[in-house]
């Protein structure tokens, strides 16, 4: 498959990216936003600090929109996803095939270009900043700098920086990762004070919040033994418990009705969501021929979970229909007895077995045979197109209504944050059993824990948040990114928690060092 093929226009803008903006000395055009407002060492504010914010969350949204770049690099990389070569589909040289088995090198697309991206945002972010906007404008453009930095620092460690009035002539200095932690949280507590509060139910938890400031200051406490080094410290998990304390007085809470949350209604789970079309969660995982309205070119019959992560749900390991007794987060198949138009034929979560069409007909492969999802993948290439489980998430049903490329991606909800209060509770000597099994209890069909341990909560972590963009951080955290899982040997190398700087980057900024290992 061309990766570019299935790739609507939204996201082109993108790719033409090249250079790095904002953290290089390679050539870019003078429209360009960096060059132009850096000249002779001086800065020329922007014209309009409002509308550059609201063009920078645009920005942020195309960036976590496409299938590529953050969304690959934070699951692709996981024992979450697999995106097999069936027959020449999806084999692209080989760049999803290297994201699975960690063979990436620093000439990575993906990689290269969220690297790009993340520092444009920051730059832009910082011309906001420095063009004395008004104080709700202050707060919000910290917040998304700070949340651009938070992904350089997680994927990259080191991260430079550029001030506004340096020219392209000038190498930025580059923060240590511990340096970078610093500035994420300075910029979110200085952020805090000029948010609105984000409160359920409002519309602004599309924008930045006190809520979504906690939010991410509860995720670099959690793992900051991992972003400066030593130890976990009992003062840093209290910060991640007095985090989420914060957003549940603001009345977020665990939302019942799993799959009903990713859909645009209002509900007490969203904190934060993207301005991101969803139609590539959609897509990228159905085959061919389901089902697939407002779109076409019919499924990218791509992405596929693990035959060992689906196992880690509860319920009958070789089916997935309705009544299995499946728990509810693994969702379900329709079939023939239970098929209904509003539906489409399709199931929700984890889509297996024999596929439905919306009048309960068989649905059918290319060559014309039924249209069976197996459970194995047996190689990285070679794979038959129906072969591999594969993922639904986000609905084109979206509360009764066909509403396939909403834009409308959750990036931070409550039963993650209620998660990390539970794993910093634990890391200071606290039995969460009763924590974890109060969210499991939201959750129909699923039975409560005897125990949880570092491995359980992990677990519990990935039938909660499956593809929402935080499986790597997690693995990472609990020291399971290079263990070995389906169809990749373990490596037992440290050095793959962190992606390597792209080679155009070390060119162009002689600052930069090289990650180790790369």
């Amino acid at each position: 498959m061309n990766i570019q093929k299935y790739m609507k226009p939204v996201f082109g803008s993108i790719f033409v990216l090249v250079g790095l903006v904002g953290c290089t000395n390679l050539e870019i055009e003078e429209t360009d936003s960096i060059i132009s407002t850096a000249t002779d060492g001086g800065f020329t504010p922007v014209a309009n600090p409002a509308s550059s914010l609201s063009d920078l969350y645009n920005k942020v949204g195309g960036d976590f929109a496409t299938q590529e770049t953050m969304y690959a690099m934070s699951e692709v990389t996981t024992d979450e996803l697999l995106i097999p070569t069936r027959g020449t589909d999806w084999g692209d040289n080989g760049i999803w095939r290297q994201l699975h088995t960690h063979t990436w090198t620093p000439a990575h697309l993906f990689i290269k270009n969220a690297w790009n991206n993340l520092n444009q945002n920051v730059f832009r972010a910082s011309e906001i900043i420095e063009s004395n906007p008004d104080a709700a404008v202050l707060a919000e453009a910290k917040y998304l700098r700070a949340f651009n930095m938070f992904f350089l620092m997680d994927f990259f460690g080191s991260v430079p920086f550029r001030e506004v009035d340096e020219g392209p002539e000038v190498n930025p200095r580059v923060l240590t990762r511990s340096e970078a932690f610093s500035f994420v949280e300075s910029d979110l507590l200085a952020a805090l004070p000029g948010l609105p509060d984000g409160s359920p139910g409002t519309a602004n938890t599309g924008t930045a919040t006190k809520a979504a400031a906690n939010f991410l200051l509860a995720k670099i406490y959690l793992n900051s033994h991992i972003y400066n080094g030593g130890a976990v410290e009992d003062a840093n998990m209290q910060k991640v418990i007095d985090a989420v304390d914060d957003i549940a007085a603001l009345g977020f809470g665990i939302e019942t009705g799993y799959f009903q949350i990713f859909e645009s209604s209002d509900d007490n789970e969203t904190i934060f969501f993207l301005n991101s079309d969803i139609g590539a969660r959609i897509w990228n995982s159905m085959h061919y021929n389901m089902n697939s309205p407002d779109n076409t070119g019919g499924g990218w019959n791509g992405f596929s979970t693990l035959a060992e992560f689906y196992d880690s749900f509860e319920g009958d390991p070789n089916s997935n229909y309705v009544g299995d007794g499946q728990e509810e987060r693994r969702g379900w198949v329709p079939d023939a007895s239970n098929a209904d138009n509003v539906n489409l034929g399709l199931g929700y979560g984890f889509l297996i077995n024999q596929q439905y069409n919306e009048d309960g007909t068989k649905l059918k492969n290319r060559q014309g045979g039924d249209l069976i999802l197996k459970k194995e993948l047996t190689s990285l290439v070679g794979n038959g197109e129906a072969d591999g489980i594969r993922i639904l998430k986000y609905h084109p049903n979206d509360g009764g209504e066909i509403n396939s490329f909403r834009k409308h991606q959750i990036l931070f909800r409550y039963s993650d944050a209620h998660l990390m209060k539970a794993e910093a509770m634990m890391r200071m000597g606290e039995d969460i059993t009763s924590m974890v099994n109060e969210l499991r209890q939201a959750r129909t069909n699923t039975p409560d824990l005897s125990n949880v341990t570092e491995d359980v909560l992990l677990a519990e972590r990935g039938r909660e948040l499956y593809i929402e963009f935080w499986r790597r951080n997690d693995l990472v955290r609990f020291d399971k990114f290079t263990a070995p899982w389906g169809l990749k040997e373990v490596s037992g190398d440290p050095n793959l928690n962190l992606f390597p700087i792209p080679e155009t980057a070390l060119l162009s900024n002689p600052n930069l060092v090289q990650n180790p290992g790369y």
